[in-house]
Protein backbone atom coordinates (compact mmCIF):
# COMPACT_ATOMS: atom_id res chain seq x y z
CA UNK A 1 0.00 0.00 0.00
CA UNK A 2 1.00 3.46 -0.89
CA UNK A 3 2.47 6.00 1.90
CA UNK A 4 0.11 8.74 2.34
CA UNK A 5 1.40 11.99 2.17
CA UNK A 6 0.60 14.87 4.78
CA UNK A 7 1.59 18.31 4.54
CA UNK A 8 2.40 20.53 7.54
CA UNK A 9 2.51 24.33 6.52
CA UNK A 10 2.25 25.67 10.49
CA UNK A 11 5.85 24.82 12.64
CA UNK A 12 4.36 21.83 15.52
CA UNK A 13 6.32 20.35 17.97
CA UNK A 14 8.77 17.47 16.64
CA UNK A 15 6.86 14.80 18.60
CA UNK A 16 3.87 15.39 16.23
CA UNK A 17 6.09 15.23 13.51
CA UNK A 18 7.88 12.44 14.89
CA UNK A 19 4.52 10.40 14.92
CA UNK A 20 3.42 11.67 11.79
CA UNK A 21 6.53 10.25 10.09
CA UNK A 22 6.14 6.84 11.41
CA UNK A 23 3.04 6.24 9.05
CA UNK A 24 3.38 8.66 6.07
CA UNK A 25 5.48 11.01 3.95
CA UNK A 26 5.64 14.47 5.63
CA UNK A 27 6.39 17.45 3.66
CA UNK A 28 7.01 20.40 6.09
CA UNK A 29 6.21 23.83 4.28
CA UNK A 30 5.85 26.75 6.50
CA UNK A 31 4.22 30.24 5.35
CA UNK A 32 2.49 29.32 1.92
CA UNK A 33 0.38 31.29 0.42
CA UNK A 34 -1.13 31.76 -2.74
CA UNK A 35 -1.00 29.17 -5.14
CA UNK A 36 2.50 27.86 -3.63
CA UNK A 37 -0.27 26.79 -1.01
CA UNK A 38 -2.76 25.50 -3.39
CA UNK A 39 -0.11 23.91 -5.29
CA UNK A 40 1.35 22.11 -2.19
CA UNK A 41 -1.87 20.88 -0.65
CA UNK A 42 -3.25 19.17 -4.34
CA UNK A 43 -1.08 16.47 -3.20
CA UNK A 44 -1.92 16.00 0.18
CA UNK A 45 -4.40 13.39 2.02
CA UNK A 46 -3.97 15.41 5.23
CA UNK A 47 -3.31 19.02 6.30
CA UNK A 48 -1.77 19.86 9.48
CA UNK A 49 -1.96 23.68 10.44
CA UNK A 50 -1.77 26.07 13.00
CA UNK A 51 -3.58 29.38 13.21
CA UNK A 52 -0.93 31.12 10.42
CA UNK A 53 -2.69 29.48 7.73
CA UNK A 54 -6.03 29.85 6.44
CA UNK A 55 -7.66 26.81 5.03
CA UNK A 56 -10.34 28.66 2.69
CA UNK A 57 -12.42 27.21 0.12
CA UNK A 58 -10.24 27.68 -2.38
CA UNK A 59 -7.15 25.62 -0.58
CA UNK A 60 -9.61 22.58 0.12
CA UNK A 61 -11.06 22.53 -3.52
CA UNK A 62 -7.35 22.88 -4.41
CA UNK A 63 -6.93 19.44 -2.10
CA UNK A 64 -8.00 17.13 -4.65
CA UNK A 65 -6.74 14.01 -2.47
CA UNK A 66 -7.30 15.81 1.34
CA UNK A 67 -9.29 13.59 3.96
CA UNK A 68 -8.40 15.93 7.19
CA UNK A 69 -7.32 18.89 8.26
CA UNK A 70 -5.82 18.84 11.74
CA UNK A 71 -5.54 22.20 13.72
CA UNK A 72 -2.71 21.76 16.32
CA UNK A 73 -4.72 24.00 18.89
CA UNK A 74 -8.41 24.36 19.79
CA UNK A 75 -9.87 26.94 17.79
CA UNK A 76 -10.91 26.69 13.96
CA UNK A 77 -11.61 30.10 13.01
CA UNK A 78 -9.38 29.53 10.11
CA UNK A 79 -10.30 26.72 8.61
CA UNK A 80 -13.72 27.04 6.36
CA UNK A 81 -15.05 23.92 8.55
CA UNK A 82 -18.52 24.27 6.39
CA UNK A 83 -16.84 23.87 3.39
CA UNK A 84 -14.40 21.21 4.51
CA UNK A 85 -17.84 19.28 5.66
CA UNK A 86 -19.47 19.68 2.13
CA UNK A 87 -16.42 18.41 0.40
CA UNK A 88 -16.08 15.07 2.46
CA UNK A 89 -13.00 16.65 4.61
CA UNK A 90 -12.73 15.95 8.05
CA UNK A 91 -11.71 18.77 10.73
CA UNK A 92 -10.26 17.96 14.27
CA UNK A 93 -8.15 19.79 16.50
CA UNK A 94 -6.36 19.11 19.90
CA UNK A 95 -8.65 20.44 22.47
CA UNK A 96 -7.20 20.88 25.78
CA UNK A 97 -3.80 20.70 24.86
CA UNK A 98 -2.71 24.61 25.46
CA UNK A 99 -5.60 24.85 28.21
CA UNK A 100 -2.76 25.43 31.14
CA UNK A 101 -0.47 27.68 28.79
CA UNK A 102 -3.31 29.92 27.63
CA UNK A 103 -4.89 29.86 31.12
CA UNK A 104 -1.64 31.22 32.72
CA UNK A 105 -1.02 33.28 30.26
CA UNK A 106 -4.45 35.32 30.93
CA UNK A 107 -2.94 35.04 34.48
CA UNK A 108 0.19 37.28 33.24
CA UNK A 109 -1.62 39.80 31.35
CA UNK A 110 -4.17 40.18 34.56
CA UNK A 111 -1.45 40.47 37.28
CA UNK A 112 0.87 42.68 34.47
CA UNK A 113 -2.30 44.87 34.05
CA UNK A 114 -3.29 45.37 37.76
CA UNK A 115 0.04 46.00 38.84
CA UNK A 116 1.25 47.96 36.29
CA UNK A 117 4.63 45.86 35.81
CA UNK A 118 5.23 46.90 32.30
CA UNK A 119 4.80 50.11 32.61
CA UNK A 120 7.14 50.36 35.82
CA UNK A 121 9.69 47.93 34.01
CA UNK A 122 10.24 51.11 31.41
CA UNK A 123 9.88 53.36 33.85
CA UNK A 124 12.28 51.86 35.88
CA UNK A 125 14.94 50.98 32.50
CA UNK A 126 15.47 54.97 32.08
CA UNK A 127 16.61 55.44 35.89
CA UNK A 128 12.81 56.63 37.23
CA UNK A 129 11.58 55.87 40.27
CA UNK A 130 7.71 56.56 40.42
CA UNK A 131 5.89 54.14 42.94
CA UNK A 132 3.38 56.24 43.12
CA UNK A 133 2.84 56.14 39.99
CA UNK A 134 2.31 52.54 39.98
CA UNK A 135 -0.07 51.30 42.45
CA UNK A 136 -1.88 48.75 41.83
CA UNK A 137 -4.85 46.19 43.35
CA UNK A 138 -5.23 43.16 45.00
CA UNK A 139 -6.89 39.92 43.36
CA UNK A 140 -8.02 38.68 46.45
CA UNK A 141 -10.99 39.07 47.49
CA UNK A 142 -11.74 40.65 44.11
CA UNK A 143 -15.24 39.71 42.07
CA UNK A 144 -13.59 37.86 38.40
CA UNK A 145 -15.99 37.34 35.71
CA UNK A 146 -15.16 34.57 33.16
CA UNK A 147 -17.20 34.49 30.45
CA UNK A 148 -16.72 31.02 29.38
CA UNK A 149 -15.74 28.15 31.44
CA UNK A 150 -14.07 25.34 28.71
CA UNK A 151 -10.75 23.76 28.98
CA UNK A 152 -9.23 27.01 29.25
CA UNK A 153 -11.58 29.12 31.58
CA UNK A 154 -11.62 25.91 34.19
CA UNK A 155 -7.98 26.23 34.95
CA UNK A 156 -8.41 30.03 35.37
CA UNK A 157 -11.16 29.24 37.82
CA UNK A 158 -9.00 27.02 40.05
CA UNK A 159 -6.15 29.37 39.67
CA UNK A 160 -8.18 32.54 41.05
CA UNK A 161 -9.57 30.17 43.62
CA UNK A 162 -6.24 30.41 44.61
CA UNK A 163 -5.81 34.02 44.82
CA UNK A 164 -8.89 34.66 46.80
CA UNK A 165 -11.33 35.93 44.23
CA UNK A 166 -14.59 35.35 43.77
CA UNK A 167 -15.19 33.80 40.74
CA UNK A 168 -18.61 34.18 38.43
CA UNK A 169 -18.61 32.53 35.22
CA UNK A 170 -20.92 32.88 32.15
CA UNK A 171 -21.71 29.24 30.20
CA UNK A 172 -24.55 27.55 28.56
CA UNK A 173 -23.12 24.27 28.62
CA UNK A 174 -22.06 24.10 32.42
CA UNK A 175 -24.49 23.25 34.98
CA UNK A 176 -24.91 24.55 38.24
CA UNK A 177 -23.66 21.80 39.87
CA UNK A 178 -20.59 21.40 37.74
CA UNK A 179 -19.44 25.23 38.74
CA UNK A 180 -19.89 24.37 42.21
CA UNK A 181 -17.63 21.66 42.36
CA UNK A 182 -15.15 23.87 40.68
CA UNK A 183 -15.73 26.56 43.27
CA UNK A 184 -17.47 29.01 40.57
CA UNK A 185 -20.98 30.85 40.63
CA UNK A 186 -22.83 30.13 37.50
CA UNK A 187 -24.14 33.70 36.89
CA UNK A 188 -26.18 34.91 33.66
CA UNK A 189 -23.80 37.49 31.48
CA UNK A 190 -25.69 40.61 32.26
CA UNK A 191 -25.23 39.88 36.48
CA UNK A 192 -21.81 38.75 35.37
CA UNK A 193 -20.98 42.34 33.94
CA UNK A 194 -22.41 44.28 36.79
CA UNK A 195 -20.89 41.99 39.53
CA UNK A 196 -17.22 41.67 38.13
CA UNK A 197 -14.48 43.62 39.28
CA UNK A 198 -11.89 41.60 36.34
CA UNK A 199 -13.90 40.33 33.36
CA UNK A 200 -12.09 37.35 31.16
CA UNK A 201 -12.99 35.96 27.89
CA UNK A 202 -12.78 32.68 27.12
CA UNK A 203 -14.98 31.56 24.51
CA UNK A 204 -14.15 30.66 20.53
CA UNK A 205 -14.81 33.07 17.74
CA UNK A 206 -18.39 31.97 16.27
CA UNK A 207 -21.57 34.06 14.29
CA UNK A 208 -23.01 33.51 18.23
CA UNK A 209 -20.10 35.23 20.19
CA UNK A 210 -18.38 37.86 17.52
CA UNK A 211 -18.68 41.05 18.95
CA UNK A 212 -20.60 39.57 22.60
CA UNK A 213 -18.59 42.45 24.21
CA UNK A 214 -19.04 45.82 22.65
CA UNK A 215 -20.34 49.56 23.73
CA UNK A 216 -23.60 47.74 25.22
CA UNK A 217 -21.44 45.45 27.42
CA UNK A 218 -19.04 47.39 28.68
CA UNK A 219 -21.46 49.95 29.93
CA UNK A 220 -23.68 47.75 31.60
CA UNK A 221 -19.88 46.78 33.44
CA UNK A 222 -18.26 48.40 36.69
CA UNK A 223 -17.27 51.75 36.03
CA UNK A 224 -13.01 50.75 36.22
CA UNK A 225 -13.71 46.95 35.14
CA UNK A 226 -10.47 44.93 34.20
CA UNK A 227 -10.70 43.43 30.84
CA UNK A 228 -8.71 40.41 29.24
CA UNK A 229 -9.28 38.65 26.40
CA UNK A 230 -6.72 35.71 25.52
CA UNK A 231 -8.99 33.84 23.85
CA UNK A 232 -9.78 35.26 20.04
CA UNK A 233 -9.80 38.40 18.27
CA UNK A 234 -13.52 39.61 17.26
CA UNK A 235 -15.19 38.31 20.63
CA UNK A 236 -14.16 41.81 21.94
CA UNK A 237 -15.82 45.03 19.81
CA UNK A 238 -12.09 46.47 19.29
CA UNK A 239 -13.28 50.17 18.92
CA UNK A 240 -15.54 50.11 22.05
CA UNK A 241 -13.03 48.55 24.19
CA UNK A 242 -10.70 51.58 22.86
CA UNK A 243 -13.74 54.10 23.70
CA UNK A 244 -14.14 52.24 26.93
CA UNK A 245 -10.67 52.96 28.10
CA UNK A 246 -10.46 56.55 27.06
CA UNK A 247 -13.76 57.27 29.01
CA UNK A 248 -12.08 55.47 32.29
CA UNK A 249 -15.09 52.78 32.09
CA UNK A 250 -12.58 50.18 31.88
CA UNK A 251 -9.30 50.80 33.94
CA UNK A 252 -6.91 48.38 32.01
CA UNK A 253 -7.01 45.72 29.45
CA UNK A 254 -4.73 43.14 28.89
CA UNK A 255 -4.81 41.73 25.29
CA UNK A 256 -3.51 38.99 23.79
CA UNK A 257 -5.34 38.28 20.44
CA UNK A 258 -6.69 40.56 17.69
CA UNK A 259 -9.41 40.88 15.25
CA UNK A 260 -6.67 40.98 12.20
CA UNK A 261 -3.39 39.40 13.50
CA UNK A 262 -0.67 40.43 12.39
CA UNK A 263 -2.75 44.16 12.85
CA UNK A 264 -2.37 47.23 10.63
CA UNK A 265 -0.76 50.68 11.55
CA UNK A 266 -3.25 52.40 11.57
CA UNK A 267 -5.81 50.02 12.88
CA UNK A 268 -7.92 50.07 16.04
CA UNK A 269 -5.89 47.54 17.53
CA UNK A 270 -2.37 49.41 16.94
CA UNK A 271 -3.97 52.28 19.06
CA UNK A 272 -4.97 50.13 21.77
CA UNK A 273 -1.96 48.34 21.73
CA UNK A 274 0.07 51.91 22.29
CA UNK A 275 -2.62 52.74 25.14
CA UNK A 276 -0.94 53.18 28.58
CA UNK A 277 -3.93 51.29 30.26
CA UNK A 278 -3.29 48.01 28.13
CA UNK A 279 -1.12 45.14 28.43
CA UNK A 280 -0.60 43.39 24.66
CA UNK A 281 1.51 40.73 23.21
CA UNK A 282 1.27 38.47 19.98
CA UNK A 283 -1.33 36.08 20.35
CA UNK A 284 1.21 34.02 22.84
CA UNK A 285 -1.36 32.50 24.74
CA UNK A 286 -0.19 28.60 23.68
CA UNK A 287 3.50 29.92 23.17
CA UNK A 288 4.91 27.51 25.35
CA UNK A 289 7.18 24.45 24.38
CA UNK A 290 4.81 22.28 26.63
CA UNK A 291 1.92 23.40 24.90
CA UNK A 292 3.00 22.99 21.36
CA UNK A 293 4.41 19.56 22.00
CA UNK A 294 0.67 18.40 24.14
CA UNK A 295 -1.50 19.58 20.69
CA UNK A 296 1.41 18.32 17.90
CA UNK A 297 0.38 15.40 19.36
CA UNK A 298 -2.90 15.36 19.66
CA UNK A 299 -3.59 16.75 16.80
CA UNK A 300 -1.34 13.93 15.00
CA UNK A 301 -3.17 11.43 16.41
CA UNK A 302 -6.32 12.56 15.56
CA UNK A 303 -5.09 12.95 12.18
CA UNK A 304 -3.52 9.33 11.89
CA UNK A 305 -7.31 8.24 13.56
CA UNK A 306 -9.17 9.05 10.26
CA UNK A 307 -6.56 8.75 7.87
CA UNK A 308 -7.00 5.09 9.48
CA UNK A 309 -10.68 5.43 8.75
CA UNK A 310 -11.33 5.21 12.54
CA UNK A 311 -13.19 7.58 14.63
CA UNK A 312 -11.31 10.65 15.63
CA UNK A 313 -12.10 12.13 19.43
CA UNK A 314 -11.96 15.80 18.28
CA UNK A 315 -13.57 15.51 14.89
CA UNK A 316 -15.45 19.20 14.60
CA UNK A 317 -17.64 18.23 11.78
CA UNK A 318 -18.80 14.74 10.39
CA UNK A 319 -18.70 14.74 6.70
CA UNK A 320 -19.89 12.64 3.94
CA UNK A 321 -16.63 9.94 3.09
CA UNK A 322 -15.03 10.99 0.26
CA UNK A 323 -15.40 7.27 -1.66
CA UNK A 324 -11.07 6.73 -1.63
CA UNK A 325 -11.20 7.45 2.01
CA UNK A 326 -11.09 3.02 2.25
CA UNK A 327 -7.17 4.28 2.04
CA UNK A 328 -5.42 3.86 5.04
CA UNK A 329 -2.09 4.94 6.28
CA UNK A 330 0.28 1.81 7.14
CA UNK A 331 0.53 0.67 10.31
Amino acid sequence: MNRLNILVTDKIGPAGLAMLRQHADVQEAYGLKGDALLAAVSQADGLMVRSGTQVTSDVLAAGLKLKVVARAGSGVDNVDVSEATRRGIWVVNAPGGNATSAAEMTIALLMAAVRKVPQANASIKVGEWKREQFKGIEIAGKVVGLVGLGSVGKVVARILNGFGARVLAYDPFITVEQADRMGVQKVELDALFAQSDVVSVHVPLTDATRGLIGNVQFAAMKKGVVLLNAARGGVVDEPALLDALNSGQVSAAGIDVFEKEPYSPDSTAAQLVAHGNVVATPHLGASTSDAQEKVAVQAAEQMLLVLQGKPAAYAVNKPELKADSALAVSA
